[in-house]
């Protein structure tokens, strides 16, 4: 016979995303930080947020954070859970991040998953124009600061240490700027 002892441990439900195929279609569910550290494709969210003068809100992440802490990046992001629309996701990583309640995001384009990516099939949003006060939740995030055009160009160019891959594979392909 054998014995085994149940776990107290919970599992955390919203810990787990979609593993997909190249075509971004659901192959199984599995633990987010196993399908971060076994390179499978898997999607993701983010959303930048622009100010009525077009500058970006950028988080710099809590120094909690598994992954790049203390850099700066995206406005917001995060996994969608399993089963959650996109656009679902995006609502909550606003909401859940940066204190912001909005009604629709807009979508403005799809990555492929890919290294640049960190394996994510990306969907990426974007809040124009955003007069609402943010403010961040300081579980995920440290700070945030609005970047004008220029301001960012100099932090890709001179100190991009200080920031995360996935913010320069977006400056690079022309994503953070206000439509």
């Amino acid at each position: 016979m054998i014995f085994t002892k149940k776990s107290s441990a919970k599992i955390d439900p919203t810990r787990f995303v979609e593993v997909v195929d190249e075509s971004n279609r659901p192959l199984a569910v599995l633990a987010e930080d196993m399908a971060h550290r076994q390179l499978l494709r898997h999607r993701s969210v983010q959303v930048l947020v622009f100010n009525a003068d077009k500058k970006i809100y950028l988080q710099k992440r809590n120094a909690d954070k598994r992954f790049f802490p203390g850099r700066w990046d995206v406005s917001a992001r995060t996994h969608p859970h399993v089963g959650e629309a996109s656009a679902d996701a995006a609502l909550r990583a606003l909401r859940e991040e940066l204190n912001l309640v909005v009604e629709h995001p807009q979508f403005v384009r799809a990555l492929p998953a890919c290294a640049e990516t960190g394996f994510e099939h990306v969907s990426i949003f974007a809040l124009t124009r955003n007069t609402q006060a943010i403010a961040p939740n300081s579980d995920e995030v440290s700070e945030g600061y609005h970047f004008s055009r220029e301001e960012l160009t100099c932090l890709i160019k001179e100190f991009r240490e200080l920031l995360t891959p996935n913010l320069v594979t977006l400056w690079e392909a022309g994503l953070l700027v206000s439509v």
